[in-house]
């Protein structure tokens, strides 16, 4: 048995509009080569410029890690030539990274198994990231569009044991970001991504040879790609061989990691100041400007969901899977007149099923349901009028529905479309006498699966006849009261109620 330890540098591409030493405009998709200039080019004599945007984004995630934010930090030049870096070197961050000793706690729940565990951060640091090389059978071409976008790497500590606490920590650090809205956080256009360091070794004897598994780019894979590469140097070590200390690539079609490179030394990047960059030092201002973008995390914000309204995990894991639908939650049932807690489970009820299959099928993604046309007041009112029996959940789902499309108020339709229940008792007892005679061969086999105590045949035939009743009224009419009236005239009373 081994004990395995894993820690994760993770690359987030940061929501500046422009580059993070130049003006140009940083945005995916565009054609290639065409977001370049001197500067992230790399030409003779140009000097960079610290885009102030991307420092404070990089802090707000450092602070929203628990880091620590240094008087002073500064960049360095990381020397080396690789054909998508123009410099042959990268403006990083080395000895002064603007987030230090900082954590994140995971907690997650899955499929029965939880996962709580605090991870250490080791440092946050502000970078360009390099272009992009695409390979084209024999031809290598290069887009710079990339080259110079900002990129902030988080690293943490080899304190995770697991492919799947891994997992955790990618899944919770991709909702942390897109809360914090420094990150969109799409992995498979590269704007988050992760290289894993992985080794194992006997319980007590400390860090093993260290592999390193490159570019993995969904949580899924991260998961696969470690818990392979456990289950690999484990055998390798059963066998008395050796683990080598080299790069991997995770290959998806045959699930399992290759060798990318071999990598016996640490490499030396030669790092030193950069001397075009002047030493930072934020001052309270800007400090505070970090603080004021900090807001409830998804983690904190879910365990609060689940206290204050009562709650399963499921429920407030998926409301808070972006900030924009928890708050369209909350909102919604603060507008609702009942009691929070019976407010916030039938809410959740009606999002969690009919409004989250409604914005699939439209095509608005969670995080911009604020363009929903159900705005949360309208939802709050179709909460109260299945609450209060008002309108049953088959008609207010029918007004739902027309409000969306025609973009008004559901109050208004219910009215328009006479929608609203009906709960007169001498009104729904002419419907079930005109019942009654339509269906009175119906009624006599009722009678006799009765005498004959024939239970399912008597629930079915009833069930049948009430149908018929709630058909007569348009789905109008109070089940409740259908069914008391119901069998009444089972036991036989008579028409006149």
């Amino acid at each position: 048995m081994y004990q395995s330890f894993i820690g994760l540098e993770v690359h987030i591409h940061l929501l500046t509009k422009t580059k993070v030493f130049c003006g140009c405009r940083s945005a995916f998709g565009d054609e290639p080569n065409t977001n370049v200039c001197p500067v992230c080019m790399g030409y003779p004599g140009v000097l960079p410029a610290l885009n102030i945007e991307a420092m404070r984004m990089g802090c707000t995630v450092a602070r929203a890690l628990n880091c620590h934010i240094p008087e002073k930090t500064w960049f360095d030049r990381k020397q080396y030539f690789y054909p998508d870096m123009p410099k042959n070197y990268q403006i990083s961050q080395f000895a002064a990274p603007l987030g230090q000793e900082g954590y994140i706690d995971l907690d997650s729940e899955n499929m029965g198994k939880k996962i709580q565990k605090r991870v250490r951060i080791k440092e946050c640091h502000l970078e360009e990231d390099a272009g992009k090389m695409i390979h084209t059978g024999t031809v290598s071409l290069l887009d710079y569009n990339r080259a110079g976008v900002s990129l902030l790497e988080i690293v943490s500590e080899p304190d995770m044991e697991t492919g799947e606490e891994a997992e955790v920590f990618i899944q919770q650090l991709r909702r942390m970001v897109r809360y914090l809205g420094v990150c969109d956080g799409n992995m498979e256009e590269g704007s988050l991504r992760a290289d894993a360091n992985v080794s194992i070794n006997l319980p007590g004897k400390g860090l093993g040879r260290k592999v390193e598994i490159k570019n993995l780019n969904s949580s899924r894979f991260v998961r696969l790609g470690l818990n392979y590469e456990i289950a690999r140097q484990s055998e390798l070590l059963d066998a008395g061989r050796q683990v080598t200390q080299e790069t991997r690539l995770w290959n998806q079609n045959r699930d399992q990691t290759e060798p990318m490179r071999t990598k016996e030394n640490a490499q030396d990047y030669r790092y030193f100041p950069e001397p075009d960059l002047p030493v930072f030092s934020p001052d309270p201002a800007f400090l505070e400007s970090v603080e004021a973008t900090l807001v409830e995390l998804p983690v904190p914000r879910r365990q609060r969901l689940q206290t204050e309204y009562a709650l399963s995990y499921n429920q407030a894991d998926v409301l808070c899977e972006e900030r924009a639908f928890a708050d369209y939650f909350e909102a919604a049932v603060k507008a609702a007149p009942l009691p929070q807690q019976d407010a916030a489970t039938r809410v959740a009820n009606w999002l969690l099923t009919d409004i989250k299959h409604i914005l699939q099928r439209e095509n608005i993604p969670l995080s911009n349901i604020a363009a929903f046309k159900l705005t949360p007041a309208r939802l709050a009112s179709l909460v109260l009028m299945t609450a209060t029996g008002r309108v049953s959940t088959k008609n207010a789902k029918q007004a739902m529905e027309i409000a969306i499309a025609e973009d008004r108020d559901p109050d208004i339709i219910i009215k328009e479309k006479d929608l609203e229940q009906l709960t007169d008792p001498e009104k729904i007892a002419e419907v079930l006498c005109s019942v009654h005679t339509e269906e009175a061969a119906t009624f006599a086999e009722v009678l006799a699966a009765n005498k004959a105590g024939n239970a399912k045949r008597r629930r079915s035939l009833t069930a049948y006849l009430v149908g018929k009743a709630l058909a007569k009224t348009g789905g109008r009419a109070d089940p409740r009261i259908v069914g008391e009236q119901m069998e009444a005239l089972i036991g036989g009373a008579s028409c006149v109620f």
